[in-house]
């Protein structure tokens, strides 16, 4: 067995030295600032050219990987940082690249419309929502969704019912596949009710009914009676059958 020594046959200047240093650890710990919250540089994305070389012929996977290192970027070591600190012009240039690499990818958009786009930063709102706007238009039919969302946050976060219109417009005019379902076509005449324009929302209400395009006896009988409830709302007080 080791000889073991007391406690009192240490030299005392290194006991002293010893508890100094103790103290301090301890005060130099108590007095540091806590850590804050702060958005590091995103990076600007590199050019597609560059990422498809570096994907080795598998730029789906390349995409999804790209896309969980974006989403964890507000979980910085030690910190957390809310989405409205980042830079969203750079957040959308990422999105943007992620989709060049994979079109067919729904998720880039998902988080646009529903992670980055539900910050309570009015301009970082519409700035995201222009992005999934300019990115629906270059392939409607797959990405109605996420425009449908743009729309509902337009209307109810953001109160712009012109901006919800242009967007419930775009998704009548250009979403027209046979997989798009219908009430997202009518987005619009519902938008249009609630700004007032009631004779412009009967009118396509009443076009949509007449073009033979609804076909389930559900859908047709909600919509007929909201034909119904948008003339009876438009009648003048008073007035007899």
């Amino acid at each position: 067995m080791r000889d073991e020594r007391a406690i009192s046959s240490v030299p005392k200047p290194a006991v002293v030295l010893l508890l100094f240093g103790f103290l301090f650890q301890v005060l130099w710990h108590g007095t540091r600032p806590p850590l804050e919250a702060k958005a590091g540089d995103l990076p600007a994305p590199p050019s597609l050219e560059h990422l498809q070389v570096l994907s080795l012929g598998d730029p789906e996977t390349l995409a999804r990987l790209l896309m969980l290192w974006l989403q964890a970027f507000d979980n910085q070591p030690g910190i957390s940082i809310p989405f409205r600190d980042l830079d969203y012009a750079k957040v959308a240039s990422w999105l943007e690249r992620i989709l060049q690499l994979d079109p067919r990818g729904q998720y880039p958009l998902l988080a646009a419309s529903r992670l980055y786009g539900e910050v309570p930063d009015q301009g970082k709102q519409r700035f995201i929502l222009g992005f999934v706007y300019q990115q629906f238009l270059k392939d409607p039919n797959r990405r109605w969704p996420w425009l449908a969302h743009a729309v509902y946050i337009a209307k109810h976060r953001l109160k712009d019912l012109p901006l919800a219109l242009k967007y419930a417009e775009a998704l009548a005019s250009h979403a027209t596949g046979r997989d798009v379902p219908h009430w997202a076509q009518q987005m619009r005449i519902f938008v249009l009710e609630e700004m007032g324009e009631t004779e412009a929302a009967k009118v396509l209400l009443g076009g949509l009914l007449e073009s033979g395009t609804i076909t389930d006896p559900h859908e047709m009988y909600f919509l007929s009676e909201r034909l119904k409830q948008l003339e009876s709302s438009a009648a003048p007080s008073g007035s007899s059958d």
